[in-house]
């Protein structure tokens, strides 16, 4: 009687460590996969963020050419 208690106590003690085992190693694997993408997500919205700089710096060139544009324009109208 005394070995079967022992052997079903340590049974349970291997259960119960194996079961912490995994639930760590699960809990590393789901911290490590979320970083991973909120890292991702990150270098995403820093890449469409140079990408809006890059635009608007060329709708701001070609709105700064269509005025010189126009007062060229202008200009060889009234010259003229």
């Amino acid at each position: 009687v005394a070995v079967v208690i022992v052997v079903g106590k340590a049974a349970l003690v291997v259960f119960v460590v194996a079961t912490v085992v995994v639930v760590d190693i699960v809990a590393v694997v789901v911290v490590v996969a979320v970083v991973v993408v909120v890292h991702i997500v990150a270098v995403v919205i820093i890449v469409v963020h140079i990408v809006a700089v890059v635009v608007v710096v060329v709708v701001v060139v070609h709105m700064v050419a269509v005025v010189l544009l126009v007062v060229r324009i202008v200009a060889v109208v009234v010259i003229v």
